[in-house]
């Protein structure tokens, strides 16, 4: 409990100065009362966590705490996702009489219950809504891929290798949590930004949880101290329970993971608010500002270690500007500020151990993780061959010599992963969402290039974050934070699409 304490103190300290000094740039996006409501709502959970000696506990205090600020927000999306990673996200099993465990919960779940499920009943209720519309393409092709995965049951990879059968209630759990999970932050997304005002008001939350995760990632990455490291110790977990626990090193220093629950999955988080800010530094005046949230930014980045969100950044960066208006000159410059962002980099005293992290700069130090890659994909190529269309559920049966120290076989590829266990059709109806929420956003901001500039801008930030997303994905295992922000980036698309067509509503 001391250590939780001592990490306490430096979480609580890092944020009062991230909150202090965000705060001015946060009002030009939300409103006072929501700013300090959500900020309230981030310190209490935090002093929760690490001071509660039992998981149900901080669910006693969080569970009414959260109803009702989703109650009192104007943007409820905003307040989830400010909050999405407040804590790590800790799967403990509720307890049922009769089976062994109902299902896990974990931050994301309760944020589910607590503000998105009745965030959208709220939303069915009002009559004559404009946000409430009939279900779309990509209503269909999430629903889709829902349904392959109850009819398609791929076993857990259990330590024990055991291979657990599936069951009439077993189907109906899965279910019920891809509801949960997955299409209701779909569904509030795309229906609850309902104006530009509040799609804004949803990335700025990003970027300001982003804010936060960055300036405890530096923390954590100069100290190397994973501040979230013990938080579930007191309530029995133990290590069997993800990756918060665990440290990573590479080049010679701690990958920070701050709440994100793993380095990748902090290093896309951080990509992504890197994304969203390209678009709301423009209603910044302060160049000083501008210029500190984007460097805080990528110092979180390099404290992740993460390479692929590097490279998802940098991709971002330059197709928000290859897309944009005058993109050739802007273009040129980007690549001059990249060049030099590097450059600069080398020249301090631990230069070369950071460019040498970075992708395609320096020298490689991880040459085993390069080719525990290589043979994932050649085998999974092979077990993809033998089951094309509907893939094969126990494919992980086929790969237990690439079994890594850690006991798992880390299949760091969606797409492969996708497409081992349910095939090239399983892959059209996962990417189908995503890819049409990009062609829709790319196509409304287009539209209004001319008529509205700062609204197509806008569109054209969404599309560099799908399809950073899009590259990201393929170096990374669908977990934490990639899977939300998968489902969260197409339901703002598909939001910023139907904004487009109600021109008061722009």
């Amino acid at each position: 409990m001391i250590i939780n304490i001592k990490a306490l103190i430096v979480v609580l300290a890092i944020a009062a100065v991230v909150f202090r000094l965000g705060k001015p740039i946060a009002l030009q996006f939300s409103s006072e009362p929501d700013f300090a409501r959500r900020r309230n709502v981030w310190f209490v959970l935090t002093a929760t966590a690490f001071l509660s000696p039992s998981f149900w506990l901080f669910v006693l205090v969080a569970t009414p705490l959260l109803a009702w600020a989703a109650r009192k927000d104007s943007n409820p999306l905003a307040l989830y996702l400010i909050l999405l990673h407040v804590i790590p996200p800790i799967p403990v099993d509720i307890p049922m009489v009769g089976v062994k465990q109902l299902f896990g919960l974990d931050n994301y779940r309760l944020l589910s219950f607590c503000v998105l499920i009745p965030a959208a009943w709220r939303l069915r209720k009002l009559k004559n809504s404009s946000g409430i519309r009939g279900l779309t393409a990509m209503d269909f092709s999430i629903l889709a891929f829902g349904l392959l995965q109850l009819f398609h049951y791929v076993p857990p990879d259990l330590p024990d290798h055991t291979i657990l059968q599936d069951s009439a209630t077993n189907v109906l759990r899965r279910g019920f949590l891809f509801f949960v999970d997955i299409y209701v932050l779909y569904f509030v997304a795309s229906r609850t930004c309902s104006s530009r005002r509040a799609m804004i008001d949803a990335m700025s939350a990003v970027c300001l949880a982003g804010a936060l995760m960055a300036s405890l990632a530096m923390f954590e990455w100069v100290r190397s101290w994973l501040l979230y490291s013990s938080l579930g110790d007191p309530w029995g977990l133990g290590a069997a329970y993800g990756y918060y626990h665990l440290y990573f090193f590479r080049g010679g220093f701690l990958r920070a993971q701050v709440a994100a629950g793993h380095p990748l999955a902090l290093g896309y988080l951080l990509a992504i608010a890197f994304g969203f800010w390209l678009h709301l530094r423009s209603h910044v005046k302060s160049a000083w500002q501008r210029g500190a949230v984007t460097t805080l930014f990528w110092l979180g980045l390099l404290a992740s270690q993460a390479r692929g969100p590097m490279l998802g950044a940098i991709a971002i960066y330059f197709a928000f500007f290859v897309l944009g208006p005058r993109a050739v000159p802007r273009v040129i410059t980007a690549a001059i500020v990249v060049a030099l962002l590097v450059g600069t980099i080398s020249l301090t005293p631990f230069g070369g151990r950071v460019v040498n992290s970075i992708p395609f700069f320096g020298e490689s130090t991880e040459r085993d993780s390069f080719d525990y890659r290589q043979q994932l994909a050649e085998r999974s190529w092979e077990l993809i061959q033998l089951h094309p269309f509907l893939g094969d559920p126990l494919a992980r049966t086929e790969m237990e010599d690439l079994r890594q120290g850690e006991g798992i076989i880390d299949l760091v590829n969606t797409y492969a992963e996708v497409t081992l266990f349910y095939g090239s059709i399983g892959l059209l109806l996962f990417l189908a969402v995503i890819i049409m929420g990009l062609f829709k956003a790319y196509r409304a901001s287009r539209e209004f290039a001319r008529r509205d500039p700062d609204y197509a801008l806008l569109g054209i930030c969404l599309v560099a974050c799908l399809f950073g997303t899009l590259l990201m994905i393929g170096s990374a295992s669908f977990i934490f934070g990639y899977e939300k922000f998968f489902y969260l980036l197409s339901g703002l698309a598909a939001a910023y699409a139907y904004i487009g067509k109600i021109p008061e509503r722009r």
